[in-house]
Parts: structure tokens; C-alpha cells; sequence
């Protein structure tokens, strides 16, 4: 039996397997909201078989984006078209839920394909915020630190997004302290130079993190599952390093959260080959965090054969596999994965007489013969 297929109980929440949609930025809203794009976007995610379908990095303010076109949920006026997605997405047996974002100092840049660069305020963009002024680097925004009220404003910014997640009927929320954004900023001391209560000791540099958890359980139920993004490793000398990820993370699993989603860089500029990319590069993170902070996580990062993905569950090294790139290649890989294994997953039943064997080169290739006589 395969164990990737098998379900898996976050508090009230059963998902249909441990395969999950990972927040991958679209590019694609205007004023945050949602559109067709999205709703195609993840909706066919839950069609192929995905048990767990997360948004894009969702700013929970309009100065929280990424860049002009994110996705956003600062206002109530979102949560109309979310829940259209979420009920799709339900309606295919798949969870769905929000990944909750600040971009910090990473905040006010171009969208991917137009290039690197800030947007200027004049062109839609605006001053960031981040713990100091110190930018990303030289093509990006310089910041503005934040003052304790600019603090106190984006913890509850969080609490507010969680509810109109609540509203739109997300079952799942996942916190984004990972990548280089806001709370990474905050933790890591190669960013977070500050000397109040948020910044030096690991105890102040943890407290937005910390804080942010505990403003979202206010309203997200307790039925409901609560994870946490972290970038592992800043990959750099004197940075937040994997030690400090698995302290946090005990931390967190008193504070309600569920699972871990380990990944790892971002918060600095690297030289090229600092990072070991390759197949389930980080996968190690996952393994230890599970291990020695006593908590669920999901592996990320260049999983692509439905044997790895196997292996990683089946071994307990993580709870769930977490998967991007690969999903934006075929949104249907749950259920190729599934007949690799020798699995089973419903198919949708639109699709259902395509469930059988896939036709071999050979079959295609006299396919193709007979087409090209009868021509």
C-alpha cells in the first residue's frame, strides 16, 4: 500500500493524501483581488488530485506585496472570489487554504518577467517596511523601519486576514516566515539589526513570529490546522540557521501550530552555488525539525518522482510532500503518481475514461500510421 496516498488528520481537517499544492506567486491580480486566473490556476490543482491546495503568497496588507500584481487579503472585499475558489476546490475533494504574507523589505518590486527592480511609487509601488532601512539590495526599494504602532498594525493585519480566510472558507492557513519576507527579516540577524524588544536576542527576534501565531488562533479555530513556513538556513555565517529553526518550531508547537513547512534562503543576496539545489535538497531540514522539535512538517524542494515522493513519507522523514514547480508542469500528477505506485485516487468522473493505462509509444505510433493512410 502506498503511504503518499494515504489520508492524513490535521485536528479536524482529513486530507485525501500527503500531497500538497505549494504557494507559488501568479503575478496576476489587480488590488489583490482574485480572478479567473486563479480560480483555473488552483481549481485544476484540485482536479488532478492534490489533497491540500494553498494560494499564492497572500498580502495581508496592499505594502505587504510582493509587487502591484500579488494576491491580497487586506480588505473584506476579497473574500467574495476566494470562496469561489475554495468551493471549487472542495467540491474535487481537496482542501484549501491561504498562505498569510508580508514582503517586508522585499515589497514594491517588479512582477518575474518584467525584470528585477523597484516600482516606483509614481508607477503603483511604495516605501516598503522592514526592520531597518537597509534594502534587499541595490535595485530594491530602500525600506522604513517599522515604529512598535507599525508592528502592533501588521500582527493584527494577520488576525484579520485569518478571519476573512475563515470567511471564504479556507480549512487551512499557513504563515509565511520563510523566503527573505517580513518575519524572516525580523529573525534573522543578518537583516534584524535592531536593539529594542524585536531585535538582538533570539527571544526578540522570534517575538514577531510568535506573536503573529497567537494573534491568528484568536479567531482561527481551534479545530483548525495552523502551519508555518521557515526558511531553514540563511545559507550564511552569523544568519538564522536550522538550530534556531528547531527551537522555534518547539516553541510553535506550544503556541497551536501543526506542521513545519521547511524550506530554506532568501533573506540575503548569495553568490552564485552558495545553495546545494538539487533533488530533495532540502529535505534534511524536514527530517531534522520532525525529529528534534517533536512536530509534524512537509518537505519541499525538487520533488518530482513519485517514488521520492514515496520514500519520504514511508520512511517518516516528513508528514507531507509540498510541491511546486512540478505541479506547474502537470497539474495532474497526483494521479500519474498514483498509478505509479499502484494506488488509488478518484478520478474525476469528467475524466474517468481516461483512467486506464496510458497508450504505449508502439500503440501511438500505429495511431499515427493508420491517420496518416486514412489521409
Amino acid at each position: 500500500m502506498s503511504v503518499l496516498f494515504t489520508p492524513y488528520t490535521m485536528r479536524d481537517v482529513t486530507l485525501r493524501n500527503r500531497i500538497v499544492v505549494s504557494p507559488m506567486c501568479e503575478y496576476s491580480s489587480v488590488d489583490g483581488f482574485a480572478n479567473d486566473w486563479h480560480v483555473v490556476h488552483l481549481g485544476s490543482r484540485a482536479v488532478g488530485g492534490a489533497a491540500l491546495v494553498l494560494t499564492e503568497a497572500i498580502a495581508v496588507t496592499a505594502e505587504g506585496r510582493i509587487s502591484p500584481s500579488d494576491l491580497g487579503i487586506w480588505k473584506d472585499e476579497h473574500v467574495e472570489q476566494l470562496s469561489r475558489i475554495a468551493r471549487f476546490c472542495n467540491s474535487q475533494g481537496a482542501a484549501w487554504g491561504t498562505q498569510l504574507a508580508h514582503a517586508g523589505r522585499k515589497g514594491s518590486t517588479k512582477v518575474t518577467w518584467e525584470g528585477d527592480g523597484a516600482v516606483a511609487p509614481e508607477d503603483g509601488g511604495w516605501v516598503p517596511v522592514a526592520p531597518g532601512t537597509e534594502p534587499f539590495n541595490d535595485s530594491f526599494p530602500r525600506p522604513q523601519a517599522l515604529t512598535e504602532d507599525g508592528i502592533a498594525a501588521i500582527i493584527q493585519a494577520f488576525r484579520n486576514a485569518a478571519q476573512r480566510t475563515l470567511d471564504a472558507g479556507g480549512e487551512v492557513i499557513e504563515v509565511h516566515a520563510a523566503h527573505g519576507y517580513l518575519i524572516h527579516q525580523f529573525l534573522s540577524p543578518l537583516v534584524n539589526t535592531r536593539t529594542d524588544r524585536w531585535g538582538g536576542s533570539f527571544e526578540n527576534r522570534t517575538r514577531l513570529a510568535i506573536e503573529t501565531v497567537r494573534a491568528i488562533r484568536t479567531v482561527w479555530p481551534e479545530r483548525l490546522p495552523l502551519l508555518v513556513r521557515f526558511s531553514s538556513t540563511d545559507y550564511a555565517a552569523g544568519g538564522w540557521d536550522l538550530e534556531q529553526t528547531i527551537e522555534l518550531s518547539r516553541i510553535l508547537r506550544g503556541e497551536a501550530v501543526d506542521l513545519v513547512d521547511a524550506s530554506s534562503g532568501g533573506v540575503v543576496p548569495l553568490p552564485p552555488g552558495t545553495i546545494p539545489v538539487g533533488p530533495l535538497y532540502q529535505l534534511p531540514f524536514a527530517e531534522r525539525i520532525r525529529r528534534e522539535a517533536g512536530i509534524a512538517t512537509g518537505a519541499v524542494g525538487m520533488i518530482t518522482e513519485p517514488a521520492d515522493a514515496e520514500a519520504i513519507v514511508a520512511s517518516g522523514r516528513a508528514d507531507l510532500v509540498i510541491m511546486a514547480r512540478e505541479l506547474l508542469r502537470d497539474p495532474y500528477w497526483p494521479l500519474y503518481a498514483a498509478r505509479t505506485l499502484g494506488a488509488t485516487a478518484p478520478w474525476p468522473k469528467q475524466y474517468a475514461r481516461a483512467e486506464g493505462p496510458r497508450a504505449s509509444l508502439t500503440a501511438r505510433s500505429h495511431i499515427a500510421d493508420e491517420r496518416e493512410i486514412h489521409n
